[in-house]
């Protein structure tokens, strides 16, 4: 990649000191708990950090490779799904191994301008993670990375054009979510004005009736060894293509039948499938009418089929089915003494539902229909803006870090130079012994806790001289 005049190439290990923390031993104690702040990967979520979930004590400090981080230094996560999460510390406190810690040498990088390099390059570190089921980077991969450095004056620019753009786009974001949920519950709203049905200058007549009374309720089939398809195969609907209100037939499986089961368990246009269990009161007994869209095709007995009868429509009964009216009644059923949700078939026969005349149910159907498309076309619109701001983020970032974002200025001293003037620093110490530092011998009756720095212990001058490889 081509970077402008005035900025040099180096490593992640040449612009700051690198380490990582640890964990005491579990199941001591007196290692947790304590008054200092211990930070996991869990715990990252790409802003300044002040407080963590856990924390340790001076006995759990001292047992372990967990060290105290200074404030102002970038924590990098290195495991699992969590790989490329970010903060900086806003305190002094210490992490787990899970987590890397940066602490920028001043003299040559922001540690903002370091933050957000890292973050427009997440992809890429998960990309590079190594492992199976729990993927990692390590500290040698993140020394060895290359970044882009500009003067550091620019670099202040940047991080100000990058936050500011940021910004508005995070602002435009939570428009777009409140958006989105404000089509949720106008849509809700549409499914109880079908339950109760309220039409343009009326509320309809309706009977009260248990679903057992208008239409038929059916299990389905269990899947077991014996059904692997081999000869007799036939498509096989499961909890997971059924969402609430719609189908999902992107993936469909297929199950081995036996004389009779075909005639007995085929699905019908109009069938409602109900999901019979789920871990979310939210989620169960959610339901979508079957459209025929797959010739033959029988469900799993953990789908429960209700075949409306002549005194309903199928679209009026899916529509009040997935209502409020609905979901409250199927909740309070489908709750067991152990806490877990499922229904059955005989739960879902003694569900009782508003049925009006097939003439006032083709007119609820009609209204709910037309905002159902009206709704549509918004959720449409504000999936393309969301879809457009993560596009324009990723734009910014790529600018931000190819000299493209901000102008350059020629009065900027180039990083080049101070690359140069450290290594001149260097080479001149270079004979000279490193000065090791002699800390007091730590009598028995001594008890106090190491201190947090308040800062990196080295200048930036001298942090680089003894970091920077060149």
């Amino acid at each position: 990649m081509e970077i402008p005049s005035g900025w040099a190439w180096a490593t992640l290990g040449d612009v700051a000191s690198w380490g990582s923390g640890g964990t005491p031993k579990s199941g001591v104690a007196h290692f947790y708990g304590g008054d200092i702040p211990w930070v996991v990967s869990g715990d990252l979520n790409d802003e300044t950090i002040r407080s963590s979930t856990s924390s340790i004590t001076t006995e759990g400090l001292k047992s372990s490779s967990a060290k105290w981080v200074p404030e102002g230094s970038v924590l990098i996560a290195m495991y699992g799904a969590t790989i490329g999460k970010l903060a900086i510390t806003g305190r002094p406190l210490t992490t787990n191994q899970a987590v890397a810690f940066a602490s920028p040498h001043e003299a040559i990088i922001d540690k903002r301008f370091m933050f957000w390099y890292l973050r427009s390059q997440r992809d890429a570190l998960r990309k590079t993670g190594k492992g199976g089921a729990q993927p990692n980077i390590s500290q040698t991969i993140l020394k060895a990375w290359p970044i882009p450095v500009p003067p550091l004056a620019e670099q202040c620019r940047i991080v100000e054009a990058i936050e500011g753009h940021l910004s508005r786009l995070d602002a435009a974001s939570a428009n777009v979510k409140r958006c989105t949920t404000r089509t949720d519950h106008l849509w809700k709203s549409t499914l109880n004005s079908v339950a109760e049905g309220v039409l343009p200058g009326r509320k309809v007549n309706s009977e009260t009736l248990f679903i057992s009374e208008v239409a038929e309720v059916g299990g389905g089939i269990q899947k077991q060894k014996k059904r692997s398809p081999v000869r007799n195969v036939f498509p096989f609907l499961r909890v997971a293509n059924v969402a609430r209100g719609s189908l999902d037939l992107s993936d469909i499986h297929e199950i081995e039948l036996f004389d009779g089961e075909l005639e007995k368990h085929r699905l019908e246009r109009g069938d409602l499938l109900v999901v019979e269990g789920n871990g979310s009161p939210d989620q169960i007994g959610r339901a979508a009418s079957w459209n025929g869209a797959v010739k033959d095709t029988v469900h799993q007995n953990h789908l429960i089929r209700v075949r409306p009868g002549n005194l309903l429509l199928p679209r009026y009964l899916e529509l009040i089915w997935n209502s409020p009216l609905v979901i409250d009644q199927l909740r309070k059923v489908a709750r067991s003494t152990s806490g877990l949700y499922t229904l059955s078939t005989s739960k879902v026969k003694a569900v009782r539902i508003p049925v009006p005349s097939l003439q006032d149910q083709m007119a609820l159907v009609e209204i709910a229909d037309t905002r159902e498309t009206c709704l549509s076309s918004a959720r449409s619109a504000l999936q393309h803006a969301s879809a457009r701001s993560k596009s324009l983020r990723q734009a910014v970032l790529s600018r931000a870090f190819t000299g493209q974002l901000v102008t350059q200025s020629p009065a900027d001293e180039p990083a080049s130079i101070v690359i140069e003037r450290m290594r001149a620093e260097r080479e001149a110490q270079g004979h000279k012994p490193k000065r090791v530092a002699r800390h007091p011998r730590r009598t028995a009756t001594t008890d106090a806790p190491p201190q947090p720095p308040a800062s990196s212990s080295l200048s930036p001058t001298n942090a680089v001289q003894q970091e920077l490889p060149l």
